[in-house]
């Protein structure tokens, strides 16, 4: 690192469990976010203040007046732009010395499959079964650490499905696919708190970062849930489910 980095991350460096070997680490990491939406927006902030040295930003949205609400990466004279485009140049507003790649489009097979391979973590910040669906199993296929979040009305939640891991469960262990709703929830029609989204994003990225330092238990196995009307957080535990339909053949 250079003086500037050495300044720019001291309050990480002075933390014992991460030093400058952690700070190192999220310099060197790549991961990818899937989503710049309400989760997205957070959870790709504070990976790029934190130096996470390159950030995939995916969406094949643009921004409209009533993502502003919750959706932080943009702002109200970007009305109209492409997603990643405002959140790339939010990100490289918040740090310049990390490198943001945006992908304008929805991720899906090939090109997918490409992405998760090269990331060192993946965050799912999408707003739908089929692409967290999708997402879970090229993590499966390629053995790489997911972080999951989902947040509607005033309830949010979060986990970790750490596919290094040969006994960690996956996405599907939890959600089978086949259990899925048809019409499922989602903010435009359903309304979501500006907050929750917050809180959950962080967490995302919060556990994303100890992922590619080490650090810490992180939250695979469990999966938090938040009830932010009565701010109670409830914590499941996930086991693997040996016969699933994704990741059993692991």
């Amino acid at each position: 690192m250079n003086d500037q980095q050495l300044l720019r991350y001291a309050r990480h460096i002075l933390l014992d469990e991460l030093g400058i070997e952690g700070q190192e680490a999220f310099l060197g990491a790549r991961a990818l976010v899937v989503g710049a939406g309400g989760l997205g927006s957070p959870a790709a902030m504070y990976l790029a203040s934190a130096g996470v040295g390159h950030i995939v930003l995916a969406d094949d949205d643009t921004v409209e007046l009533s993502n502003l609400q919750r959706q932080l990466l943009h702002t109200t004279d970007r009305l109209g732009q492409s997603k990643v485009a405002s959140g790339r140049a939010t990100l490289a507003a918040l740090n310049p010395g990390i490198h943001v790649q945006v992908i304008e489009r929805r991720l899906v097979d090939d090109e997918l499959d490409e992405q998760v391979a090269a990331a060192d973590v993946v965050l799912d910040c999408s707003d739908n079964f089929a692409t967290r669906h999708q997402i879970n199993r090229a993590c499966v296929r390629h053995h790489k650490p997911l972080v999951s979040g989902a947040a509607i009305r005033f309830d949010g939640q979060v986990g970790v499905f750490d596919l290094r891991d040969a006994t960690a469960p996956c996405y599907h262990c939890l959600f089978p696919e086949e259990a899925d709703d048809v019409e499922e929830a989602n903010c435009a029609t359903m309304g979501v708190f500006a907050p929750l989204v917050g809180i959950i994003g962080s967490m995302q990225a919060a556990e994303a970062l100890k992922v590619l330092a080490g650090l810490g238990t992180s939250l695979s196995g469990r999966l938090l849930h938040l009830d932010v009307l009565t701010m109670q957080w409830r914590s499941m535990n996930v086991p693997r489910d040996h016969e699933c339909a994704v990741c059993a053949a692991r």
